[in-house]
């Protein structure tokens, strides 16, 4: 015992001894705390700094040269802890350098952190680096000091990124590597480990009896189970919270107000995909029973209820309720009956005032204010477009009355210019209550507008066709001999020129041109258009011609009515054409097998419009429709007494027909739905009949209606006499009726009918590039005569396609088709599917 404690005492008095010796041979000073001195700063160093300011890391102790500091005393310590607050240094010392007299030279001795230089990345592609730049650069930036903190943060940054991407398991390490590049830099190397892809495998509800668990999961737009169509099964937390919104939500509009989600539960099963069970508690559901108006004075009662349109017993739906008193799509709300009178400062507020059981009695308390009238109307963002043009069209005029529709009508008509970016239309409405008056500010983004079409394609025997268009659809006449105006070109009046030349030298030449004023005389929307042009096929030789020559000149005149409402447009015009067929032996011939080959034609008619259009976009329309019909008319010259009653003059093909006579009807209808997300349901009708006036003359070889095809040669031959219709999934051949059963020709028939149905997705609505791919469903069919006709005889096909429309090129695009219903012993090489190419237009 007494051993041991010898030996402590030794090992403590030579420990002792060594931190002494140690001491003095650093040469460090020693203090006595019990009798402190006052020094004078003499100078103030610092040692151990590369990117700091060296007077900027002094300024942060707190001392200076001149100042009266003790040591031992505060004045050090409180230094020490300024420098270590900047949170720059992993080491931070302050030494006395020497003593002259009372004056001290003091040394700061710095570490500085590290800064971070670059990083890179190992277990991932080369293809998310860039996304995973762009967190990483959110904690640290390059010159930045690297702190466990920005390691940590930006790892985890990284980790949930890849979460968000379905890799629940997804582990991030980072690690530090000095780079000898730069003095005291890093780079940072984050080595990934993504593992798998967490599915989920079942989503399960618990607690509901009103409502079925597919149901349920159909409302979960963003999380969704293994083997749902077109939806990933990868688990989100942010949007998974969002369903379970969405889920209660849903509930709602059912008249379960008092639906809880109680909790979840999130497992594994077996194969480490995910389960999810949800446990609900629906509660009850509710209805409305009476409804009661309070502070209406313009309307009674029975108006506003007639436009709420909920009656006693229906089950409540707060959703429903507020889309019936404001906002709703048809504009059929009781705000538009008030604000569409000016009424701009209307509000009403649902009260509840009992709930009684299941039933909920509601007061409607409405403030119904001052009318408000139009004090100023204002455009800006305008920079091409002259503000008459966008003026013209707006509904909104000052001093009138405010109107809610007035705004969304004239919403729509600049958008259907085509001028500008209709996801950046703004319009606001800033109101002076002391006046009672409101001004409609519509601000807009130009984009362009014209098109270019240089193009050459293959023409098989034809050889190359080459194809020059440009088409202004914001030209200016007026300033055309204005040279300050060209910017290339003169416009922004709204007038459209169009001009296209094809040819491929001697077999084919097409010249045509056309100008629209839209609104002639600049006071009401009175449109003039003036075309003409020129069309020579030559497919002989000069002891052999085969020659066919178009020439066409029309002029036409639209209005908009105003009756039975404004969407309503009415054109009317006049054309006058003329056919000089060659020994021409393609596409025109008659019901009787007769084939019109030489001869002057002369086709002179008049065409009548009615059209409705309340489309939202030219380009990519979501909502509303388009339907026209036309009628195309020629003298009834026989009935008349124009023409001879000889039954000698119809023998001749080309007498019967040198004066053509015919009536022409065609009706286009188009409508628009928007549905879930983006997508958008268009469906489409079309219909073509041509008749005769005189049986005895038959009906006409020309203008008629050829189905089938890309549509593509309606581009080439549009002035050929025939109406070319696109059919996707047949060409023109593998339609029987397109064959004569006479002469075993290819020709074209006088009636169509087509109908489709086309399930769209915009992947871009860039003005400066619209995409979006389509699903589509297509039946029709041509027919000889109206006793052939059949509404049920349909060739169907299905299929898919894109578009890109590029302002200066047009649409862009492809559909590929499947026939269901061709021969496929006439089929090529029985291939029952086509691919068509679309070029500068959408095939009619």
């Amino acid at each position: 015992m007494r051993l041991s404690v010898y030996l402590t005492f030794l090992i403590c008095l030579l420990t002792v001894a060594t931190a002494t010796a140690q001491t003095d041979s650093l040469n460090l000073p020693v203090y006595d705390y019990s009798s402190p001195q006052e020094y004078e700063i003499g100078a103030i160093s610092v040692e151990g700094a590369f990117f700091a300011e060296q007077n900027a890391i002094i300024g942060v102790t707190g001392l200076s040269v001149g100042d009266k500091i003790r040591i031992p005393g505060p004045d050090i310590p409180r230094a020490i802890k300024n420098l270590w607050r900047l949170r720059l240094f992993t080491d931070v010392a302050i030494e006395q350098e020497k003593v002259i007299g009372d004056v001290i030279f003091l040394r700061l001795r710095v570490e500085e952190r590290p800064r971070f230089l670059r990083h890179s990345y190992s277990g991932v592609k080369q293809g998310v680096h860039e996304d995973l730049n762009e967190v990483v650069n959110g904690y640290i930036v390059r010159g930045g000091i690297v702190t466990e903190d920005a390691k940590v943060n930006a790892a985890e940054g990284i980790r949930e990124f890849f979460v968000e991407k379905g890799f629940l398991d997804a582990t991030v390490a980072v690690e530090e590597i000095v780079d000898t590049s730069r003095a005291n830099s890093v780079r940072l190397l984050f080595d990934v480990a993504k593992g798998n892809r967490v599915k989920i495998d079942e989503i399960n509800f618990i607690g509901n009896e009103a409502i079925s668990d597919k149901k349920l999961r159909k409302k979960m737009k963003e999380t969704s189970q293994k083997g749902r169509l077109l939806k990933s099964s990868k688990f989100r937390p942010e949007l998974y919270e969002e369903d379970q919104d969405a889920i209660i939500a849903f509930y709602n509009t059912l008249g379960y107000r008092d639906a809880r989600i109680l909790g979840d539960s999130i497992y594994r099963n077996e194969n480490g995909e995910l389960i999810i069970d949800v446990q609900l508690n629906e509660g009850n559901q509710y209805y409305f029973r009476n409804i009661t108006w309070k502070g209406n004075s313009i309307y009674d009662d029975e108006t506003l209820s007639q436009v709420l349109a909920i009656e006693k017993g229906d089950v409540f739906n707060e959703e429903e309720l507020q889309s019936r008193l404001s906002f709703s799509q048809d504009n059929a709300d009781v705000s538009s009956l008030y604000m569409d009178n000016g009424y701009l400062f209307f509000s009403v507020d649902p009260i509840e005032v009992a709930i009684d059981g299941d039933s909920i009695d509601l007061e409607m308390r409405i403030f119904e204010g001052p009318q408000a009238t139009i004090d100023k109307v204002v455009i800006n963002g305008n920079d091409r477009t002259h503000e008459h043009v966008i003026r013209r069209e707006v509904f909104t005029r000052p001093g009138q009355k405010f109107s809610r529709s007035d705004i969304i009508r004239s919403q729509r008509q600049i958008i259907g210019l085509g001028y500008f970016n209709q996801e950046t239309l703004g319009i606001d409405t800033p109101v002076n209550p002391d006046r009672g008056t409101v001004d409609i500010i519509y601000t807009v983004e130009e984009k362009p507008s014209d098109q270019l079409e240089l193009s050459a394609g293959w023409g098989g025997r034809r050889g190359v066709i080459g194809t020059l268009g440009v088409t202004f659809n914001n030209f200016s006449l007026r300033n055309l001999f204005n040279k300050e105006a060209w910017h290339p070109l003169p416009q922004g009046d709204g007038q459209r020129l169009s001009l296209r030349a094809q040819t491929n030298g001697r077999f084919f030449q097409s010249y045509n041109a056309s100008l629209t004023e839209p609104w002639l005389g600049g006071k009401r929307p009175t449109s003039l258009t003036v075309s003409a042009f020129y069309n020579k096929y030559d497919l002989g030789i000069e002891s052999a011609p085969r020659k066919l020559i178009i020439q066409q000149a029309a002029v036409s005149f639209g209005t908009r009515l105003r009756w039975p409402d404004d969407n309503f447009v009415f054109r009317a015009g006049v054309n006058l054409q003329t056919l000089a067929l060659d020994n021409w032996s393609q596409l025109f011939i008659t019901d009787m097998g007769e084939s019109v080959r030489t001869g002057n034609f002369n086709n002179f008619s008049f065409q009548f419009t009615l059209a409705r259009s309340t489309a939202t976009d030219p380009i990519f329309p979501k909502q509303g429709s388009n339907v026209e019909l036309s009628v195309k008319l020629t003298p009834p010259y026989r009935a008349l007494g124009l023409r001879s009653d000889d039954p000698e003059d119809l023998v001749d093909v080309e007498e019967r027909f040198r004066y053509l006579e015919y009536h022409k009807w065609r009706l286009n209808a188009d409508w628009y739905t928007p549905l879930t997300g983006k997508f958008v349901l268009k469906t489409q009708l079309k219909v073509g009949y041509l008749g005769a006036y005189d049986n005895a003359v038959g009906v006409s070889p020309f203008e008629r209606f050829q189905l089938g095809g890309d549509g593509i040669n309606n581009q080439q031959f549009q002035f050929a006499g025939v109406d070319i219709v696109s059919m996707r999934g047949y060409e023109i051949e593998e339609l029987e009726n397109n064959i004569n059963p006479v002469t075993g020709q290819q020709g074209a028939t006088p009636i169509f009918s087509k109908y489709t149905m086309e399930l769209r997705y915009p992947l871009s609505l860039n003005p400066s590039s619209t995409i979006y791919v389509l699903a589509f469903a297509q039946a029709g069919n041509s027919w000889r005569s109206a006793r052939d006709f059949n509404p049920f005889d349909l060739k169907r096909s299905a299929g898919f396609g894109a578009r890109v429309f590029l302002p200066m090129f047009g649409t862009l695009g492809f559909d590929w088709g499947v026939g269901f219903d061709k021969d496929k012993t006439t089929t090529q090489n029985g291939n029952l599917s086509t691919f068509n190419i679309i070029l500068g237009f959408e095939p009619e």
